[in-house]
């Protein structure tokens, strides 16, 4: 049996580091159990750079065109981000099922959602010359923080959102591409 500590793997969407600094802000104050071998999250210098890494980030994300690079680059970060996030909470579980598991919920979560930043970030460069990207950044931090600290207090609660907001924009995407030809026609 293992048990999933306080947080679970679907914050780590939108950002790269905001989910890391959030398990080290609720490590270091007791809020969340990290397995062996996950301890250096809940220290002082992990929380200090997940901090200022955070803040980069976030600071990038406001500068067009720099944004959507940014966006392209983090998609790898984010799953490996994903991963670790989830993996450094699952404790009492062997180590093959901790990977396993991490791989799959923590990192498959956060490609999927990475991929529809990545799309949703292109568009918007395209679209507005990158003149609405600040917007797309500012709806992505507040998710991002959201999503997070859901997944610190109703770890199941923030599954559930995820998987509503992905069916939700799903529906949308298939409905813009897969209907207007059939309505051109």
């Amino acid at each position: 049996m293992f048990v999933w500590a306080s947080a679970s793997p679907p914050h780590a969407v939108f950002r790269v580091f905001v989910p890391l600094l959030l398990l080290s802000i609720a490590a270091v104050t007791g809020h969340a159990q990290l397995a062996k071998g996950f301890a250096w999250i809940g220290t002082y210098p992990a929380l200090i750079t997940f901090s200022v890494a955070t803040l980069v980030e976030i600071g990038g994300y406001y500068i067009p065109w720099v944004d959507h690079l940014l966006d392209t680059m983090a998609t790898p970060a984010a799953v490996v981000a994903g991963i670790v996030v989830t993996a450094a909470q699952l404790t009492g579980v062997d180590p093959y099922i901790q990977w396993i598991l991490a791989a799959i919920a923590g990192g498959g979560v956060a490609g999927i959602v990475q991929t529809g930043t990545v799309v949703t970030r292109a568009a918007s460069t395209t679209t507005t010359a990158g003149f609405g990207n600040p917007i797309v950044a500012t709806l992505e931090l507040i998710l991002s923080v959201f999503f997070g600290l859901v997944a610190i207090i109703v770890p199941w609660l923030a599954l559930f959102l995820i998987a509503a907001v992905l069916i939700f924009l799903g529906r949308k995407l298939w409905k813009r591409y897969h209907l207007a030809p059939a309505k051109s026609q």
